[in-house]
Order: C-alpha cells, then structure tokens, then sequence
C-alpha cells in the first residue's frame, strides 16, 4: 500500500495548488514514483483538462496517462448520488485509487473544488471518500477577510466531519492570513484544535499567488484581445472602474491596477497608459473596454505603433456587469508560470513544518478497513488467483442474479446445478446477461460423473453401512453432488444455503470433505462490515455451547480466517468479566480456553476473559486491562456459546446498520459456504468471493 495524503478545503480558494506543490516536492525528494489523483474533477468537456491535475503532471514530469488520474467528472458525481447510486460511486472511485496506487510509492489525492461556499454535496463527498481511501487527511482552511475567531471556527466546523468519521488528521493549514495576524492565528488554532499532534500551520496571504493573469482574466470574461497578446502573463492585483474626470481618477492607480472603462472613452484609454509609461506613476497590468465599443481608429493607429503594449481586452457587457463577474475569479497556478510555482514552494518550505508533515504521512495508518475498502479488496483478491465455485441452488433466481454480476465482472468461474432447460429459460425470461459459454450447468443425476461420484462416496460411507442404492440417493441431491465436486478437485469450493437448511449444507461437507489436519471442530465467522472497521465475530452460527477445547479451536480457526483476508487478529476470548474480576462455570471456561489457545498458537495476540466494550473501546480497555494487546483494539471477537454470538451479530447488525457477511466455515480440508434462506444477492456475491479466496489459501497449504 503507498503512502497518502488527502488534501481538501471547506470552501473554494483556499490554495490548494500551493499546498499540492509542496507536498509533491517534498515528497519527490525520498521518492520518484509519485501520482495525482482527483476522485471528482470540475471539468466536464473531455477536451479540457483538470487545471491542477495538469499542473502536477506537468511540473513534476509524472509518467501517468491523464485519464488514470481522477475518477468522475462532477455533473457525473452528481447524477449517480441524485439516483441513489453513492455505493456504486465509491466503489468506481476506489477501484480506479487502487489501481493507481499500485504504480506508486506515494498518491497525493486532491479533493473536489466548491463551485458554491460551503456545499453540502463536496462536504460530505469529501469526508466519505477520505475514509473509504483510509487516506490521512490535511484541511486546508481560508483566513482572507476574516477576524481570527472566524477563521479558526471556520476550518474546525470542516474538521469535526472528518473527526465524527474517525479520520486519521496529518495537518491543519490556514492559508491567506493577514501577516500582521499570523502568529495570533498560530496560537488559536493550537488552543482549539486539541487532536494529537497534527501538523499546524498558517501561511499568510500572498498578492502575487492570488492575482490572475491577464490570459486569465480574457479567459473568464470570454474577452476579445485588442492589443497586447505578448503581455498576457501580467498580474492583475486589483479591479478599478476608471469613472471620473481623468485628473481625479489618476490618483486611484495602484501597482498593477486593471483598468475598467468603457470603449468610447479614449481621454482614459490614452491617459491610464501615459501614466503606465511615467515613472511617477505605478504600472498597471492592462485595460478592459466595456460596452461593446473599440477605440475609434485614430486611436487604434495610435496603439499599434506604441511597443510592449500592456493588453487591451474588448467584452460585450457594460461597465457593471464586467467588475461584477471579475469579482468571482480565481487565479489558478499554470504549469508555463515558473514566477508563481517558484514562490509556491519557497512559501510551503518557509511556513509548513514540512520534517513533521512527512513523518505524518509516513507513520499514519487508517484507524480501521471500511466496508466498502474491505469489500473491493476481497473481490481484488479473488481475481488474482481465478478459482471455479460450485452453486448447487442454480434455479433461484437471486443465484442467477449473482451470477451474472460474478461473470460480468470476471471474478470466478461457475458451475450451476439443476435442470438446464429450466435454469436456461428463466436467464432468458429474467433478460439476465449470463453468456451460456461461460458457465457450467449440471443436471447429477444424468452427469457422466455421476457414478463416479456413487462409487466414491460408497467407499467413504461403507464403514457406515451406506449402501449403492443409499449412495445415488444421496448423489441426485444437489448439495451432496456439488460437495462431492468439491472433494474430487473438479470444483474449488461451494456455495449453497439459499433453498436449504444450514444442516443441509454442512452434513454433506462433513460427511465427505471432512476437517483438516489439527482441527476437529468446524466453526464459523461473520466479517461485521461496521461503519469504519471490520471486525470477525465467531462461532454465530455452528457450535451450541462449545467447551474449553473446541473454544480454543475456535479462536485459533477464526485468528487464521481473518489474516486469510488481510485483518490483522487481535482476538478477544468473550465472557461477562474481565481479566480476574469474574468467578463461575462459564467465565473459567472462557478462562481455560484462552490458557489452550495461547499455548498453541503463541504467536497470536490473545486477551480473555475480557468484556465486549473492553476489547473494542480504548478507554475501556485501558481501565480494565491496562497494559493487554488486545484491550481496545481486538479485531477477533470470540463468544463463548451459540446463543451469545448469533443474538449480538444480529443486534449489531440491526441497531448499527453493518453489513454483515458469512457464516463463513472454517476448519473443513476445503471451503464449503452456507447461504441463510433469507440471502440477498450481495450476500450470495461476498460468500462466493469469500470461498475463492478460501480457496487460495487451500492451495497455498498444498
């Protein structure tokens, strides 16, 4: 995973781009493969491209194509929240970060640009992308034209979002301070912000960074150039209506003033230019003729043969209207300006504690996987290692619908059990998008396994007394035939439970695949996708009132479960005590099964007995166990019977919204999944996912 920041603001204008360039300049001096990327751009012509995105590329020389570089454009942004479609958003956002992220050592993501103060949509856009990336974030605040107070509540207003979402904070920036309060801002800003150590910062206000060009100022007033079009890199510091008699207006000029007039009052024209030339009068950066009226043409004449002309812009609109839309420019850095990236950088150095900064960004881990992160990185991990699944159910609908998005999305192969003139007719009825040359359908009973499979199973079942006739019964049905496709290698695993009981697809498993090697006790998981983590709750769905020994199994198992799919285990043994506060048959229970737990596995991280809020809750954790690995931060939540586990996965997923995924089944030499009968298409999506990469990990051991 590459290193990251997450630069946004609370409201337009605040400088990103000066921040951006320091970040990568600093950064570039440990590292070359660097990126940019934006999750929602402003632009909406695809001719056009992102103005800091193209700075970046461009000043640094990165070698990214253009269109790796940002994920949405925003009226697209929009159109998919306006339909309810935020899941789908960020999963494209997250897709095409981690792709990106996998060519770099560091990305540097931008957040969206305010087309209005304080937007709703790029508030909460802002937050939600920032800790679906798990990216440490730096807020970039506004100081210009406001009192202290202002501007301190101001950016913490943004900060507290972030906060309430449990983001990680690298920094606090306050970008155009009035120099005179700089340091008075300093102070506030380290008395209100009281977050652990993060970097904070006020970079005073900077007239030539915020001044457009004059290219500029054409650009945004769709102006036509009259004369000039070699001065166009001129800085215009401040807007001025020429409207009185020329003698008194005079004394108004200020250094690089833009000039506003109309286009028939040449006394102006000729004047504000003859002050430009005299030394006792300040430059100015050009003149805009308003009205729809050009000089007349003796003047013209006269304009053409004075050189190093400052430009002279013509617009259609009058007077007002122009210095009323100049108002809402805003100069952004182009990559031809080396004045504006020069002065850019020398202010980042000069003002931003940049030693901190990159510590920050080096040492800042996400406080946890969120749902969506966790979900895009399990489909990832199937695709790596293409695996063939079993779905025994093949004529529920709900299994044809995951089906189809499984192939669509080319993460698995899939063999479907049934009668294939049933099965083909409801795809074509439901105008489901299965291509029937890419998937299996089996009816058992007519394969040309089938006795080969009889015989197998005879042979496992004999010392039971199984018999053939028993044994074909047993292969016509579905589950039995799918587990038996499983056990021969003709199929890597098996997804089942929609139309069946639990029992009903475990039985078969037990029968036939049977635990692997030091396990006797097949259990299982829920992954509990919460809002900003994900935590493996286990057993909640096999074991009734497992003992010491099968508690211990059961722990180590779901240790393993959980590192198979990149959550890191930290397991907490659950009771009603904490530690050795606690006496009775089932907290010593617990108390043993630890004990076995740890001597087996000692290079797991184990605490128990120990309290639910003790072992998610820091506070608690560190008031109860003062000292323990686990206390506060366990990622493995074992119960410690059946009927604890399955009532709290359920009430945590009601009350909380978590989306969770499982049972999961662990302990069986190879992965067989259980569906509930009440299974949405997503689940049947994640379980398959889920036994792929169980899957993998089959033939890792092997």
């Amino acid at each position: 995973m590459a290193a990251s920041i997450y630069v946004t603001t609370p409201e337009p204008a605040c400088g990103k781009s000066l921040i951006c360039l320091g970040i990568m300049d600093m950064v570039l001096r440990k590292t070359k493969k660097v990126g940019i990327f934006r999750p929602i751009i402003t632009e909406r012509s695809p001719e056009k491209r992102d103005k800091n995105i193209d700075l970046i590329l461009r000043h640094f020389d990165l070698d990214l194509d253009y269109e790796d570089t940002f994920a949405f454009r925003r009226h697209e942004a929009r159109e998919m929240i306006a339909q309810g479609k935020q899941d789908a958003l960020l999963d494209k956002i997250i897709d095409k970060y981690k792709k990106l992220e996998q060519k770099c050592d560091f990305v540097l993501v931008e957040g969206t640009d305010f087309v209005r103060e304080r937007s709703a949509f790029d508030f909460n856009i802002n937050v939600e992308v920032a800790r679906n990336l798990g990216c440490p974030v730096l807020i970039l605040g506004s100081a210009n034209n406001r009192d202290i107070n202002d501007a301190v509540s101001g950016v913490q207003l943004y900060l507290d979002q972030f906060i309430e979402k449990e983001c990680e904070i690298a920094a606090v920036l306050l970008n155009r301070a009035d120099p005179a309060d700089a340091h008075e801002l300093l102070m506030s800003m380290r008395e209100k912000i009281t977050l652990e150590s993060p970097v904070l910062s006020v970079i005073p206000d900077n007239i030539v960074l915020k001044s457009p060009t004059m290219q500029e100022v054409a650009d945004h007033l769709d102006a036509e150039i009259l004369f000039g079009k070699d001065q166009l890199d001129r800085q215009a510091f401040r807007f001025s209506v020429a409207s009185m008699q020329i003698q008194n207006y005079l004394e108004h000029l200020t250094e690089n003033c833009l000039v506003i007039t109309p286009g028939d009052r040449g006394d102006v024209i000729m004047s504000v230019l003859q002050a430009h030339q005299s030394t006792n009068y300040p430059p100015i950066s050009g003149v805009i003729l308003t009205t729809q009226y050009n000089p007349p043409a003796t003047i013209t004449r006269l304009l053409d043969g004075i050189p190093n002309l400052v430009p002279i812009l013509s617009v259609e609109m009058n007077t007002f209207n122009t210095a009323s839309k100049l108002g809402s420019i805003h100069s952004h850095i182009a990559p031809e300006n080396t004045t504006k990236i020069a002065l850019s950088l020398k202010i980042f150095e000069k003002y931003v504690d940049t030693k901190a900064l990159e510590e920050k960004i080096s040492t800042i881990k996400s406080r946890g996987v969120t749902p969506r992160m966790f979900e895009y990185n399990l489909v990832q991990k199937a695709k790596s290692s293409r695996k063939h699944i079993v779905l025994p159910e093949g004529r529920d609908l709900r299994v044809l619908k995951a089906a189809e998005y499984i192939l669509e999305n080319d993460i698995v192969d899939l063999t479907l059990l049934g009668n294939e003139d049933r099965i083909v007719t409801t795809i074509r009825q439901q105008g489901l998008r299965i291509d029937l040359d890419r998937i299996k359908i089996i009816e058992p009973a007519t394969s040309p396994q089938f006795e080969e499979y009889t015989e197998t199973l005879l042979e496992i079942r004999k010392a039971k007394g199984m018999t053939k006739e028993q044994a074909q019964d047993s292969m016509c049905d579905v589950s039995f035939y799918g587990t038996m496709m499983v056990h021969k290698g003709h199929a890597d695993g098996m997804v089942s439970g929609a139309m069946h009981t639990t029992q009903h697809t475990i039985r078969p498993a037990l029968q036939i695949i049977k635990t692997k090697k030091g396990c006797s006790t097949v259990s299982s998981v829920f992954f509990m996708c919460l809002e900003d983590r994900v935590l493996v709750y286990g057993d909640c769905a096999v074991n009734p009132n497992p003992n010491a020994e099968q508690l211990a199994e059961i722990a180590i198992s779901s240790a393993e479960t959980s590192l198979a799919f990149d959550v890191d285990p930290k397991v907490a043994m659950l009771s009603y005590s904490s530690g050795d506060s606690g006496k009775g048959a089932e907290v010593d229970k617990v108390r043993e099964a630890t004990k076995i737990a740890k001597e087996r596995r000692p290079d797991l991280k184990i605490e128990g007995p120990i309290q639910y809020d003790a072992a998610v809750d820091k506070q608690v954790g560190s008031q109860k166990m003062p000292g323990s690995e686990v206390a506060g931060q366990a990622s493995v939540l074992i119960f410690p019977d059946l009927n604890t586990g399955n009532n709290t996965y359920k009430a945590v997923q009601r009350e909380t919204g978590a989306i969770a995924i499982g049972p999961v089944l662990q302990g069986l030499k190879k992965p067989v999944n259980d569906l509930s009968r009440g299974c949405t298409v997503p689940d049947i999506i994640n379980t398959v996912v889920i036994t792929a990469i169980q899957a993998q990990s089959i033939g890792e051991e092997l």
